[in-house]
């Protein structure tokens, strides 16, 4: 107890959940989300036969959240393009990876190291992101406890949620891939958040939104950082959710994790890649054939 006490726990919470997230945390989301998009088949295609559907794509990864929150609140799905200087940010990160000479931006934030970097200042962004959906909700809907869990929930995984109209603008297809079916590790994280975050909102969770905040981003970073390291494809809830699918609905749950929110298109050919690395490797066997 005196080490937590010297340790100020409230203090360092409420100094961490004041901390603002433009520039540093933002460009951070922006690299990471559009580094997901680079991965995706035939996307760096879509760079160079139509600069325009790329950027949209883009700006769908980094924006995507707020464009389907604000629609399930009733307001202009392009409100957040007033914001400028966040809509250049992006626009500038999208350009440096897709189009930097000798593919350098794109190797320097690839790097894992640096990657691992950014990958955690990312679900820092995610976690204030559920908070404010949920902080919004609350103030729009003050006794809708469902509405709360929900607009936190988008706020946290909006773009995995419409990752289908995306593809839709890239040219694929793939319904198989939605989110609701096949929930990544961030997306389920998001809505265990968005319930934690709307509990404490309703006063039910004798918890302050400081520390609340404090200890959900530390759990989000610590895993996402581990799970990019090791190219997990599991998810700490794994055990925990296996056992309440088994109690609650007669079977273990189904379905296999992934970091990212798209199911790989065709099976890998070893199990400890990633799909981002077998779409690395893809990119690489056709530049040697082109030379």
């Amino acid at each position: 107890m005196e080490v937590l006490a010297a340790l100020n726990l409230g203090d360092i919470a409420q100094v961490f959940s004041k901390m603002g997230m433009f520039p540093v945390f933002d460009v951070a989301y922006y690299i990471v989300s559009i580094l997901y998009l680079k991965y995706e088949p035939g996307s760096v295609e879509v760079s160079r036969r139509s600069p325009v559907a790329s950027w949209l794509c883009a700006m769908l990864y980094c924006f995507g959240s707020y464009i389907l929150a604000d629609i399930l609140l009733g307001s202009s799905p392009i409100d957040y393009f007033q914001h400028n200087s966040h809509i250049l940010l992006a626009s500038a990160v999208w350009y440096l990876v897709f189009y930097c000479p000798l593919n350098l931006f794109y190797k320097c934030v690839a790097f894992l190291p640096v990657k691992l970097v950014l990958v955690a200042l990312k679900e820092v962004v995610r976690t204030r992101k559920i908070a404010a959906g949920v902080h919004h909700a609350h103030h729009a809907y003050h006794h809708g406890l469902f509405i709360m869990v929900i607009v936190g929930y988008v706020k946290g995984s909006g773009v995995a949620l419409i990752s289908n109209f995306e593809q839709l603008l890239r040219g694929v297809w793939r319904p198989d891939t939605n989110e609701i079916l096949n929930m990544s590790f961030p997306t389920k994280a998001s809505l265990y958040g968005a319930i934690l975050f709307t509990l404490q909102e309703s006063h039910w969770l004798p918890v302050a939104k400081s520390t609340l905040i404090l200890i959900f981003t530390l759990f989000m970073a610590t895993s996402k950082v581990v799970m990019t390291a090791r190219h997990s494809h599991g998810s700490p809830f794994a055990l925990i959710e296996s056992w309440v699918c088994h109690l609650l609905f007669g079977s273990p749950l189904g379905g296999s994790e992934e970091d990212h929110h798209h199911a790989p298109a065709a099976a890998p050919s070893s199990p400890l890649k990633t799909k981002e690395e077998l779409s690395e490797g893809a990119r690489k066997r056709k530049a040697k054939k082109a030379e």
